[in-house]
């Protein structure tokens, strides 16, 4: 079997990959190969929407079936790539089955990163990567009245919020000495805290697992550190993830934590490229410092770089993240990248739930947290790109971000 471009992973990076290419009148063979049956699918709504049973799983697909078929890109589901041979242009399958390529797209994300301490795999501890997931938690939820989310990540509280309003008795854990404290500034955490245990949830920081105890075969509980054991029938682990990238490393692509890849999303091996969590980049939002980016708008934008040079059109990739976040009926929208900032602007009073925090570095404008506070985020992301030196009492106190002095 062989296909003039291969995407591996099922993803929104790999399907927009095959969306643009059929758009820009790519006519070659096209298949995308995924490690899940369905079809392609949305990933945020799986914390939010799909958890809380407001969206079944059909609004959530990228596109319907017959899109496929209509644009002849070849589902090959289920499938997982085990080995990569560059010089022959060829993938093996789990399977054993070969199959060969003109351009390998690679777009599998990554893996949730899992506990190790005892108990780590018992029934009734879940991760929340792909639908399967969510779908074992619904099944159980029924059964549950207190459930303990390990992580203080967007994730993690995205599902707090979730099934707090599903009326479980929920109980956060961050290791930190706060939550978000790897993305957000402290007034954000804070913030985020306070809205949380207001809401019921047990929220606790600097907070050390020791291990999951267990009752009959599954979860009965949380072992802290200190001793203390907080009782649950169902255990969420969010502490990010693993990017899937052990075959382009075992075939000799540079990486580590990701896979490297240029401008143009290029790996370092031949008509090989990469896209989205799993990829590692040089960024000009981080200060050019290689990082990987977990969200739908880099890969989404990695695979449209990728379509257009696949089509005759060099784009480097060079757009400004952004990201958002939904708990209760908090709209959280982030611009930019916080990384390595040395002030912070409140702008906004946080007790009126509309509110945004500004972060600069060397006194320009980095990076923007809104809170139900659209027209700021949307006019912080011209001050974002264009790195604007702005004055701290004005970002707090002008009327509108874009009548900045």
């Amino acid at each position: 079997m062989r296909f003039d471009i291969l995407i591996v992973g099922a993803g929104h990076g790999g399907a927009q990959a095959a969306i643009t290419l059929r758009q820009r009148k790519f006519e070659g063979t096209i298949a995308l190969l995924g490690d899940e049956p369905e079809l392609p699918y949305e990933r945020p709504p799986l914390s939010k929407d799909y958890l809380a049973g407001d969206k079944p799983f059909e609004r959530i697909l990228i596109r319907p079936a017959a899109f496929w078929a209509e644009r002849d890109v070849a589902m090959l589901a289920g499938r997982r790539v085990t080995s990569i041979d560059p010089a022959a242009h060829a993938v093996t399958l789990s399977d054993g089955e070969r199959i060969e390529y003109g351009t390998l797209i690679w777009a599998t994300g990554g893996a949730p990163r899992r506990l190790v301490c005892s108990g780590h795999d018992l029934v009734g501890v879940h991760s929340v990567r792909n639908r399967a997931d969510v779908d074992r938690m619904i099944a159980e939820l029924p059964d549950v009245d207190r459930v303990v989310v390990i992580g203080g990540g967007y994730i993690g509280l995205e599902a707090a919020a979730v099934l707090t309003k599903l009326g479980k008795h929920v109980t956060v854990l961050e290791a930190l000495d706060r939550v978000l404290a790897r993305v957000a500034g402290e007034p954000l955490s804070r913030f985020y805290e306070a809205e949380h245990r207001a809401h019921g949830v047990d929220l606790h920081t600097n907070a050390a697992v020791e291990c999951i105890e267990e009752r009959d075969g599954r979860v009965s509980g949380v072992r802290l550190a200190d001793g203390s054991v907080l009782a649950c029938r169902m255990v969420i682990v969010g502490i990010g993830i693993v990017p899937a990238v052990q075959p382009l490393l075992d075939a000799g692509a540079k990486g580590g934590n990701g896979v490297e890849i240029d401008a143009l999303c290029r790996t370092s091996l031949p008509d090989i490229f990469a896209i989205g969590d799993c990829a590692a980049h040089a960024n000009r939002f981080a200060d050019g410092a290689t990082i990987r980016l977990e969200s739908v708008q880099n890969a989404n934008d990695q695979a449209n770089t990728v379509a257009k040079l696949l089509t005759g059109e060099e784009a480097p990739y060079d757009a400004v993240p952004w990201f958002w976040s939904n708990q209760y009926d908090l709209k959280l929208q982030t611009v930019g990248l916080s990384i390595g900032h040395d002030q912070v602007v409140l702008r906004g009073d946080p007790a009126a739930r509309s509110f945004s925090v500004i972060y600069l570095k060397h006194g320009k404008v980095i990076a923007l947290d809104c809170v139900n506070a659209t027209r700021d985020y949307v006019q912080g992301r011209a001050l974002v790109l264009d790195r604007r030196a702005a004055d701290p009492e004005a970002l707090a106190s002008v009327a509108a971000l874009k009548e900045l002095p």
